[in-house]
């Protein structure tokens, strides 16, 4: 028997450009997880064009600076917490021993973040081509078209090869992700006539907003936020295609996170 889907959709819309930097090369990274591990030519294809995209997104002069600037800040609000009873020293530690680590990784890379990689002419005689419809057929790039022919794990081993210099910005971006979102705390929510808004307290940065809404009723959120408040309109994809306001009154979960 084939498990039971969930009907609740997770949605998650950032505060701020740093949040919503890291939340594009998660996604990055979890697509380039997935298309390693598979065997086709075609797959393999996709998780180079998308080393290229982690290289794009990364490639910002203060993007590793950021990084590096929030583990350090993560670490030192969680040396605040030791002597609480109420915490863990070996949960703490753990948690605190997986910053570092990453700090360490992280700091150690030179220059931007896959800089090394741009030193391999024919990566990036691949770059230069594979944004253009097209532009990676065997007559432009017939070394390419000879790499795609090579057996399965001797491409699995060129891609790890390659995704290796960006492994520490990844595991980076996970774990202060994760920080994030264990920081908030849910709240059920309702929506009337399709509508919902929350004026936010003073004296709190909020990063990041997570939503998780029943698609069952085939309802979509849009979401708007600053540092002052919140809105939501739910939203219905109608039969001629378009986006119109749910009239109706709906309940969802809301966690903001900060």
């Amino acid at each position: 028997m084939k498990p039971k889907t969930s009907s609740v959709i997770l949605y998650e819309h950032p505060f701020n450009e740093r949040i919503r930097t890291y939340l594009r090369l998660e996604q990055l990274f979890l697509r380039l997880g997935e298309l390693v591990k598979r065997d086709s030519p075609i797959d393999h294809h996709y998780a180079l064009a998308t080393i290229f995209e982690v290289m794009d997104v990364g490639g910002r002069t203060d993007l590793k600076t950021d990084a590096l600037k929030d583990l350090e800040k993560q670490k030192h609000i969680l040396n605040g917490y030791r002597g609480n009873p109420a915490i863990s020293n070996a949960a703490l530690n753990s948690i605190i021993g997986q910053l570092e680590k990453c700090f360490a990784g992280l700091s150690q890379l030179p220059g931007k973040i896959g800089q090394s990689l741009t030193e391999d002419d024919w990566l990036m005689g691949i770059r230069s081509r594979i944004g253009i419809p097209g532009g990676t057929c065997a007559f432009d790039l017939p070394a390419y078209h000879a790499w795609q022919h090579l057996p399965v794990a001797a491409r699995q081993q060129d891609l790890q090869r390659w995704m290796a210099p960006l492994l520490s910005l990844a595991e980076a971006v996970r774990l202060l992700l994760t920080l994030l979102r264990d920081s908030g705390t849910p709240q059920k929510v309702m929506a009337e006539a399709g509508k919902y808004e929350q004026m936010l307290p003073q004296g709190r940065t909020f990063q990041l907003l997570r939503l998780r809404l029943d698609s069952t009723g085939g309802l979509i959120p849009e979401i708007s936020c600053n540092r002052l408040m919140v809105a939501v309109r739910l939203t219905r994809r109608e039969s001629d295609g378009r986006l119109h306001t749910s009239g109706a009154d709906a309940m969802f979960e809301l966690t903001l996170c900060c």
